[in-house]
This record gives structure tokens, C-alpha cells and sequence, in this order.
């Protein structure tokens, strides 16, 4: 029987800390398409999966480790995103920290100031979940910014998150 887990808020980085039989077991995130785990007391990002099932597979694949024994059990989660307005968030991901990323940085920091979201890490590129939080309601989690700039040609989609109403919180 597959031990259960739960994912617990992720970091500035997107990636989710995966808890199971009580205890931090790693951490998942997906990057282009594909899904990678990071086991609990080392560094190595490990490809699981890809696709919509990622997330869980890769928790999945997590739960297996430390239920054999491969994972220790009592590693401390890492602490969440900051919960600050004002605290400084660097331009990129540390994953795309190159000069040729910098022109796509600004251009959506641009957007996402207009459409009145606050990034809480780094550019991350179009394609990859960055952490915000909106400026409307204070809702946090992951969007991608491919998903909210609109689409060729299109103005971006009203939509912000679910629950949003669009307006400023009170």
C-alpha cells in the first residue's frame, strides 16, 4: 500500500514540499514540461515525470523512497514564499540568470505590474510556474506568465485565479 502525502506551500521557486507519514520527504516542481524530486537531505533533482500527472507522480516517487528507507525522516520542510509586499525579489530565476534573459525579464515585469500582480521570485521564463500574488485580493500561487499575457495577438484572458472577483480587496 503507497504511503499518503500532502503538498505543503510552495517556495519562491514553485516547488512544493511533499509530506508524508508526518514527516518532510522532499520536495517537487516542474520545469519545461517535465516534473523533478528532491529528495530530503540532498540536492539532486531527479526527473519523474511529465504531463498532468507530474506533480503526484513525482510526490509518489518520494513517498516509495522514504517509506523504503532511502529518505531520513525528521528533515524540516523548507520555509514558504515571504508573505511581504516590499520585499525585493531578484530580476530571474536562478535557473536563467544569463544577460540573453533580461529583455524577457523586464518585458514581463511590465505586464505583470499593468495587470496588477506581484511576482514573489525571480522571471522564471514564459513557460514555467512563477509564484505572485494578486493585487486585487492577496490570493498567492504559481501562474505562468505565457498564460497571462494573451496569446497571439489577444489581449490576456480576465481570469485571473479561482475565487478572484476582479476587484481590490476591502
Amino acid at each position: 500500500m503507497a504511503a499518503t502525502y500532502a503538498f505543503a506551500d510552495p517556495d519562491s521557486e514553485c516547488r512544493y514540499p511533499v509530506i508524508t507519514c508526518g514527516s518532510y520527504a522532499g520536495l517537487v516542481f516542474r520545469w519545461h514540461r517535465a516534473w523533478f524530486a528532491i529528495p530530503a537531505g540532498t540536492e539532486t533533482e531527479i526527473r519523474v515525470s511529465a504531463g498532468a500527472i507530474g506533480k503526484d507522480a513525482a510526490a509518489r516517487y518520494l513517498c516509495e523512497e522514504f517509506v523504503a528507507g532511502r529518505i531520513a525522516p525528521g528533515q524540516k520542510a523548507p520555509d514558504p514564499a515571504p508573505a511581504t509586499r516590499t520585499g525585493r525579489v531578484p530580476l530571474l530565476h536562478p535557473r536563467m540568470d544569463k544577460p540573453q534573459n533580461h529583455k524577457a525579464a523586464f518585458r514581463a515585469l511590465r505586464g505583470l505590474e499593468a495587470l496588477r500582480w506581484i511576482p514573489l521570485g525571480g522571471y522564471p521564463g514564459a513557460d514555467n510556474p512563477w509564484l505572485m500574488r494578486c493585487q486585487l485580493c492577496d490570493w498567492t500561487g504559481p501562474r505562468y506568465w505565457s498564460h497571462l499575457r494573451g496569446r497571439k495577438g489577444a489581449p490576456p484572458t480576465p481570469y485571473r485565479h479561482p475565487g478572484c472577483t476582479g476587484r481590490p480587496a476591502v
